[in-house]
């Protein structure tokens, strides 16, 4: 039975994996190369929300910091 599980599981991977890369008729691009063009973007996206949740952390610890460095 598990045997049986286990190529269940594989054919559904190798459909899913079919179907990314597989050219689409409209514009012959797959979604893979989609993904791929969009990926830029999305990096410049989270470095900015990477920057933004660090300034905001930063300027919430420093009166802790401060805090403790006064108490000691």
């Amino acid at each position: 039975m598990a045997l049986l599980k286990y190529i269940a599981i594989g054919a559904a991977a190798a459909y899913g994996i079919s179907q990314l890369v597989k050219k689409r008729e409209s514009d012959g691009k797959s979604i893979i190369d989609d993904l791929s063009e969009q990926a830029p973007e999305w990096l410049d996206t989270l470095k900015k929300y990477g920057g933004d949740v660090l300034s905001k952390t930063t300027a919430k610890a420093e009166p802790v910091v401060e805090t403790v460095q006064s108490s000691m």
